[in-house]
């Protein structure tokens, strides 16, 4: 017997799960105990990407670690190894507690991959129902069911390492809806509340896979946006604008409009979350002083 298939026949009777990842994070090596933990079998798994969220691994906080960062990614990128007791989702749709490690594979300095080495917890499964409500309290908006601040910048800060690794570029848009504190006090704080409901559907229902729609807070709203260049983050901003304008909140029998000021930027490497959202908002001021109702870029 060669040594490597001595190898893979060691690794394939373990009882942790092994899998291995290339720079791309697309999975390349999937062993059986893999399969019997998460019930995945590798002939579904082998050729996909780690982030294409099938374990849609979830962290003690109720951190989507497949959105905002795995410890995979952040070995691939900078060599080390990392430890950790996450959730993962089973096949089934139950939630099953394992202790990851992760570990660089290299060869002449240069990173090739990353293997990661899970072990279920105990024998305890959670359902997945309880888990999910405690991630939603944690990182989701209670009344609009978006994203939260907490999300939000959890997001940007792991867009922004990506995008100094891939060069992915993405906007930020900072949206508040116009004259918000004279509508609640004209028909009242649960209009108010229907209002900051019907935006985030008409809005969140067109956000795609990769970008990120979130309540702020109060009546502002943050979005991220996989986007080439300025002049396309313009046109998702205007976008977003004219689906809030066309957007009507059932008040006393009858439709009332809002409008919201948006302020966009493109991010840049040297950028930290604090500095590009302060750029979008000082952009969504200017909208404000600018008439309300529109959209301002640098």
């Amino acid at each position: 017997m060669d040594k490597e298939r001595l190898y893979s026949e060691i690794v394939n009777n373990i009882r942790d799960g092994v899998y291995f990842v290339d720079t791309e994070r697309r999975i390349t090596f999937w062993n059986k105990a893999a399969e019997d933990i998460t019930g995945y079998r590798k002939e579904e798994i082998i050729g996909k990407c780690c982030q294409s969220n099938l374990l849609n691994h979830i962290d003690k906080e109720g951190r989507e670690l497949c959105l905002l960062g795995c410890p995979l990614y952040w070995t691939l990128a900078d060599g080390k190894q990392r430890g950790g007791e996450v959730f993962l989702r089973h096949k089934n749709g139950h939630r099953v507690p394992v202790r990851v490690g992760t570990f660089p594979v290299t060869e002449d300095g240069a990173i090739l991959g990353a293997i990661e080495i899970f072990t279920q917890s105990s024998p305890v499964v959670y359902d997945d129902v309880l888990v999910e409500e405690l991630t939603n309290l944690a990182m989701n908006d209670q009344l609009t069911g978006l994203a939260n601040r907490r999300k939000i910048e959890s997001y940007i800060d792991f867009r922004l390492s990506e995008m100094k690794r891939f060069q992915n570029n993405f906007g930020v848009v900072f949206m508040d809806i116009d004259d918000f504190g004279e509508f609640n006090n004209r028909y009242g704080h649960g209009a108010g509340d229907a209002a900051l409901k019907s935006v985030s559907m008409s809005v969140g229902s067109s956000v795609r896979k990769n970008d990120l729609f979130g309540r702020w807070g109060g009546e502002e709203f943050v979005g991220v946006f996989e986007v080439k260049n300025g002049s396309e983050a313009i046109r998702v901003a205007e976008k977003v604008r004219a689906l809030i304008a066309g957007t009507e909140v059932r008040v006393g029998g009858g439709g009332v409009s809002v409008t919201a000021s948006l302020g966009v930027t493109m991010a840049k490497e040297d950028d930290t979350v604090e500095s590009v959202i302060k750029r979008a908002d000082s952009l969504m001021y200017r909208s404000k002083r600018a008439g309300k109702n529109r959209v301002m870029a640098d």
